[in-house]
């Protein structure tokens, strides 16, 4: 494990030093089928990371959000991309961005690594996520909790239901635009818990292997262990996220 996660650092590498070098004409914003935002640079740090991984370890498929094929299930061992989590802050100038790349077996993150270019910040597994992690630290309870919550660009009416009882309810309530750098929030401490709402596998597989390794709990529906396919993710202090898993289910 500790060779892909060198591989994964200078696949990284390879991309963050070209960001850095990109001008402003790659942050242009044009529009995917779904409504999305989307940029040159997305595409280009995608096919550049994908180029070396494909170089480095053939037999490790990379499953990207630009260039994934629109299918469900995941290879059993994949690389899972997000050339730049969070491009609508990358478009107007806002430093809330990163890249993030994962390793995958089973559908389980094993390993991750994101970077966030303008905060000049990498963050990186240590351990794979099938080791035993120390217990988490943080709020014991929602309302002494702060939550960060993202995916929320078009949600119904049970979704809008759910996110006012949090803003009601939780201590505080922090939308920074990218699943990727919530992940991290609560990995590192920042955040006491995280919703991330319609998540794909590569919007989130890094920072979950991240939280497994410093203990949160990764919750899916019905308080549940995560899958790569679930509608929701909630991460953080055992007791906040049981809290917030319970009230999606109960919306």
């Amino acid at each position: 494990m500790d060779g892909l996660l060198s591989i994964a650092e200078r696949a990284m590498d390879e991309a963050v030093g070209w960001l850095a070098t990109a001008g402003d004409e790659w942050a242009r914003t044009r529009f995917k089928v779904s409504g999305e935002e989307v940029t040159d640079a997305d595409a280009e740090v995608e096919a550049c990371m994908t180029r070396l991984l494909a170089v480095l370890t053939p037999d490790i498929p990379v499953v990207g959000e630009e260039l994934a094929p629109n299918t469900a299930a995941l290879p059993n061992r994949c690389w899972l991309l997000d050339p730049i989590d969070g491009t609508m802050n990358f478009t107007r100038g806002s430093p809330m961005y990163a890249v993030s790349l994962a390793y995958a077996e089973d559908s389980v993150p094993l390993l991750g690594v994101v970077h966030a270019p303008s905060l000049g910040r990498r963050w990186t597994t240590a351990l794979t996520a099938r080791e035993p992690a120390a217990e988490a630290a943080g709020a014991r309870e929602l309302r002494r909790a702060v939550v960060g919550v993202s995916g929320t660009g078009a949600v119904g009416r049970q979704t809008r239901r759910f996110l006012n009882r949090v803003q009601d309810e939780a201590y505080r309530l922090r939308m920074q635009g990218s699943m990727a750098l919530d992940l991290v929030g609560v990995a590192e401490g920042r955040l006491d818990a995280c919703v991330c709402i319609g998540p794909k596998p590569w919007d989130i597989a890094a920072g979950v292997a991240l939280c497994h390794e410093r203990g949160r709990a990764v919750l899916g529906p019905k308080g549940r262990g995560f899958s790569l396919n679930s509608p929701v993710l909630v991460v953080g202090a055992p007791g906040p996220a049981q809290t917030l898993a319970d009230w999606w289910d109960s919306h």
